[in-house]
């Protein structure tokens, strides 16, 4: 995740609300670049190795 604080805060409420809304993902604050969420990601099943933001199986 990035290190500016203001940015991080940024990607959270993009996330929660993407979680609140039932959808897969959401675009990235800063980029537009969609970012997919922790529930999509664990609905997977498995990790893919790409290095998702919200992995749920990050060790």
């Amino acid at each position: 995740m990035p290190d500016d604080p203001a940015y991080q805060q940024e990607i959270i409420q993009a996330h929660d609300d993407a979680l609140a809304g039932g959808g897969a993902g959401y675009l990235d604050p800063r980029t537009g670049l969609f970012v997919l969420s922790a529930r999509f990601l664990a609905a997977r099943g498995t990790c893919c190795g790409r290095g998702c933001r919200h992995c749920p199986y990050v060790k």
